[in-house]
């Protein structure tokens, strides 16, 4: 995990002094941008292993930015809100941020979150020991290969998705609350809003299932959590 390079971009050069050196305190490359426009050059250019990303940015948004990595990347992406704006954390989900945090916010729980994630990431790109395969009523999940196949047609998962899918079709027919699904996801639930689980959910049905709004895989328990359906002997 050191010496991951970070692509950090802010349009504060503030932000960018108060960022950058703890990252590299610990070792990490610290690639900086100013603005949409250079974030996406610098990410075209060079090998990044982590995307820090503000919404509120010049020339190009952090959401379109966003949205633009999302469509030919997996790499991780963690998006800064500059208020506690609902809008933006939910908009950052549904363009495929992996997590997000709120300005102010302290340095300790920065590094945390980038810590997590890099870790994450890295653990899910190791070749594997086992070589599960979950495969259930049309849907194939391979575990080292971190693929998934619906229906015989490859789905593309972003990190968190696989990662929420992985957590309940290992343990079909359990319930998992939301808190547990942050925990498989990120090793802890604190400082996340659950309810960002619910925006994952609803990805992974509109990739997976054939009607999202009856499906066939991953069910809600009211009031509880989503557990997956039980494999059929």
């Amino acid at each position: 995990m050191s010496g991951a390079t970070i692509l950090l971009v802010d349009d504060e050069e503030s932000v960018q002094r108060l960022l950058t050196f703890p990252l590299e305190k610990e070792g990490f490359r610290v690639l900086q941008a100013r603005d949409g426009e250079e974030a996406l050059e610098r990410f075209g250019r060079e090998t990044v292993d982590l995307v820090v990303l503000d919404v509120m940015l010049p020339k190009v948004d952090g959401l379109e930015v966003c949205r633009r990595l999302r469509a030919d990347s997996i790499v991780p992406i963690i998006m800064l809100t500059a208020r506690d704006d609902e809008v933006d954390k939910v908009l950052g989900l549904e363009l495929g941020a992996d997590d997000y945090i709120t300005k102010p916010f302290s340095i300790r729980e920065f590094r945390s979150r980038v810590r997590a994630l890099l870790r994450r990431a890295q653990l899910s790109s190791t070749p594997q020991q086992s070589d599960e395969v979950l495969e259930i009523d049309g849907l194939r999940i391979d575990v080292p290969r971190r693929t998934v196949d619906v229906r015989e047609e490859e789905a593309s998962l972003t990190y968190a998705e696989f990662e929420i899918l992985r957590a309940l079709a290992t343990d079909p027919g359990r319930v998992l609350t939301r808190p547990m699904l942050l925990e498989a996801l990120w090793g802890s639930s604190s400082y996340r809003d659950p309810r960002t689980i619910d925006v994952h959910i609803r990805h992974l049905r509109e990739k997976l299932e054939r009607d999202p709004r009856e499906p066939e895989y991953i069910f809600t328990v009211r009031g509880v959590g989503y557990r997956f359906r039980e494999r059929t002997s």
